[in-house]
Order: structure tokens, then C-alpha cells, then sequence
């Protein structure tokens, strides 16, 4: 084993917890390793006053970590499996996924209300396309509006009412210890999650094989075989974590059941598909989702999205 494993994460209240719960599984089962913990400013970081679907959503959150992984700065790099584009650069690999956090999107409301419990023209917040395409499809008669920051402003900015109620996801309230907020968890039959939500995703390098051999002792089969046919889904589609793309897998006995939506930006177009998956076929399965999707009329919607979104 090696005597050192140093990992590199954003500085984000939420990609620190994280990084400290890699560090502690990394401690657990091999105690003699030493895991320190460098933070890494990412372009995504340094934008703060846009909808991030207007800056380019590929790799906002991870590219300068993954320099420094390819470089040899870091030994493996923790992220968001949500942030993670659908190809990764040549050289790295997904080294393990743990055990999946909630995959679902909650409703914070500042009056307790329910999503189906507001009268129209009531404000929600969400920085996701995906997440305001999709409300849009449910409640055409809310008011969507793109809200930014970390969990404590976008709180703020809820509780000092320029928002009636927001939509995050629920992974990271509950690992920062906030799930007393949640007014309403918005399951697969409300709100499909975006590709990877609630799980971790390890980057290592390929050919690593100390890594690799720690690897192993942190990745969860049962996740990672949901978030390998999300990927594929993602992959195929040719899309990022910013645009009205979501897919999400879940074990049903010995098959993953697959479930994606590709919805317009103003929600009025929606194509919701399903498919039900061996374990040892989910990649493949998760391609042909996507090929259906777009046959049955997403490529069409995801043709009408700007440029920057694609």
C-alpha cells in the first residue's frame, strides 16, 4: 500500500464533506496511509453571477482537478458523479463509486407548502436546467428563476423571500446535515435526477494500480452499475449536467431499471422513457434508451437549446 494517497477537491462546503468521507473510508480500511487534502479552484467556482448553462456545461467543476490528477499533483480526485461529463480525459478512469447517497431532488418552501400546493405565479429557484424544465412541465403556471451560491446564500436568499421555495438536490443537504429543511422529496415519478445524482465519483489515473487496490475497497457495485447505464444514457445523448437531461437507474432484483426524460427548457415538449436492464448488459441498455429518446423526438428538443448548452 502506498504510504500517502493525496486528494484534490474544490473548496465547497459540500466537495469538502466530501473529500473528508473519501478520506475517512481511504482511513478506515487502510490506517498506516496518510490522505492529505488539496483544494482546487474550478472555473465553475469563479462564476457566480450566471446560470451556469450560460458559461458551458461540460467540466465546469472538475477540469483544473483533473490537470492536476494527469499531472501527478494529486493521487485521485473526489467529485459530484452529477458534475462529471460523459467522456473523461485520456489517462483517467472512474476508480470507485461508494455507496449512493438520496438520488432525488427536494423542495425547500419557506411556508411548508408542497410543490402541488402553491398557487400560480409562485417563485422557485433552481440552478438546473433540468430541474426548471422539468417543474415547468409539472406547474406551467409557477415562476422559475435561476438562483446561484452555495446551500447557506441560496437559504438566504429563500428565507429573505425573493424565492417562495427552491429545488436542490437532496444528496447534499442531507450530507451537510440539513434534511429538517426539506419540506417535500420530488421521487423518479415527480422529478427524474440527473445523471449520477447522489453519488460520488472517484478519478484516478489509469495503469495506477496502488490506487486501484484501494479502489477497490471503496466502490459499491450496486452503485456503480446504476450510474455505468446513467452514463452511457448520458454519453450517447451527447449531453452535460446543465441541459434538460436526466436519467436515473435502480436495482430491481438482478435488473436496473433505467428511467430518462429529455424535456424543452419552457417544459412544453417532454419525452419520458423507460427500460429494464440486466446487470451485465446496463451500458448497452443505457445507449439504446438514449438512441430511443432521440428518436422519439428529443434530438429535436435538445436541437433548440443555445449553442453553449450542448
Amino acid at each position: 500500500m502506498p504510504k500517502e494517497i493525496r486528494i484534490g477537491t474544490r473548496g465547497s462546503q459540500l466537495a469538502l464533506w466530501q473529500a473528508h468521507h473519501v478520506k475517512d473510508l481511504i482511513s478506515d480500511a487502510f490506517p498506516e496511509t496518510r490522505v492529505p487534502i488539496t483544494v482546487i479552484k474550478t472555473t465553475g467556482d469563479r462564476i457566480t453571477d450566471r446560470p451556469l448553462a450560460q458559461v458551458g456545461g461540460k467540466g465546469l467543476f472538475v477540469k483544473e482537478i483533473e490537470t492536476a490528477l494527469l499531472n501527478g499533483e494529486i493521487d485521485l480526485a473526489v467529485h459530484s458523479m452529477k458534475d462529471m461529463p460523459g467522456d473523461l480525459p485520456p489517462g483517467l478512469t472512474i476508480g470507485a463509486v461508494p455507496c449512493r447517497e438520496n438520488p432525488f431532488d427536494a423542495l425547500i418552501s419557506r411556508t411548508g407548502r408542497s410543490l402541488s400546493d402553491y398557487p400560480p405565479g409562485t417563485i422557485v429557484g433552481t440552478s438546473s436546467l433540468r430541474r426548471g424544465s422539468q417543474l415547468k412541465y409539472l406547474r406551467p403556471d409557477l415562476e422559475i428563476r435561476s438562483i446561484r451560491g452555495n446551500l447557506d446564500t441560496r437559504l438566504r436568499k429563500l428565507m429573505s423571500k425573493e424565492f417562495d421555495a427552491i429545488v436542490l438536490a437532496a444528496a447534499g443537504l442531507l450530507r451537510l446535515g440539513q434534511a429538517d429543511k426539506i419540506t417535500q422529496y420530488l421521487d423518479d415519478s415527480t422529478m427524474v435526477p440527473a445523471v449520477g445524482q447522489g453519488a460520488l465519483c472517484i478519478e484516478t489515473r489509469e495503469n495506477d494500480d496502488q490506487t486501484a487496490q484501494i479502489m477497490a475497497k471503496l466502490d459499491h457495485a450496486p452503485t456503480r452499475v446504476c450510474v455505468q447505464g446513467e452514463r452511457a444514457f448520458l454519453r450517447q445523448i451527447e449531453g452535460s449536467c446543465h441541459i434538460p437531461v436526466a436519467c436515473y437507474g435502480k436495482i430491481i432484483e438482478d435488473n436496473v431499471l433505467l428511467t430518462a426524460v429529455v424535456s424543452s427548457e419552457d417544459g412544453r415538449k417532454r419525452i419520458r422513457e423507460q427500460t429494464l436492464s440486466p446487470v451485465t448488459d446496463v451500458v448497452t441498455r443505457g445507449r439504446d434508451l438514449a438512441k430511443t429518446v432521440l428518436e422519439k423526438g428529443g434530438k429535436q428538443i435538445l436541437e433548440t437549446l443555445p449553442t453553449h448548452d450542448k
